[in-house]
């Protein structure tokens, strides 16, 4: 069984409200927008961390991670972008690499609107972590944690790290 920490949408925008709960996980998903590679790099100095680029990431970013990721989690295959739109409105790219691959979980950011569903087209779950960075129009800050075990995806549950405009830098 591995726990995951998805977030998504920092914007460069990482502290302690995100770090306690990346210790109580075993990897943490990134979907983009990270802002600067300071977020990545805290994270990665505490747990195993995989990430996509957004459309607000530089060249620092886009060079480290890709604009897709597609990998199993234990036997969970997973997908995860940035910008993917949500069941029955998802972007004609994410559409054409869906239609190929099926995954159980498919996974972006952007909206900056926690969104998690079932896609009964292409049959998986679709998650939107939401924001966890201060920038953006979303008022409360969020991230989803879950855990697969084997084939299932269980125990997910939304985190509320506050609102955005409360965190004081």
């Amino acid at each position: 069984m591995k726990k995951i920490l998805l977030l998504s949408d920092t914007h460069g925008h990482i502290d302690q409200s995100i770090l306690k709960y990346v210790i109580s996980v075993d990897e943490v998903w990134h979907a983009g927008d990270i802002g600067n590679l300071t977020v990545t790099d805290a994270i990665e100095k505490i747990k195993p961390l995989r990430a996509v680029y957004g459309n607000i990431d530089g060249q620092d970013a886009r060079l480290s991670y890709p604009e897709f990721q597609h990998f199993y989690c234990e036997k969970v295959l997973v997908l995860m972008t940035h910008i993917g739109g949500s069941p029955g409105r998802y972007n004609p790219k994410v559409r054409s690499v869906l239609s190929k691959s099926y995954p159980k979980l498919f996974i972006c950011g952007h909206s900056h609107i926690l969104k998690v569903m079932q896609d009964k087209k292409y049959k998986h779950l679709h998650m939107n972590p939401g924001a966890a960075g201060i920038q953006g129009f979303h008022q409360v800050r969020t991230m989803l944690r879950f855990a697969i075990n084997e084939d299932k995806i269980e125990n997910l549950e939304a985190i509320e790290l506050g609102i955005r405009d409360a965190v004081k830098d």
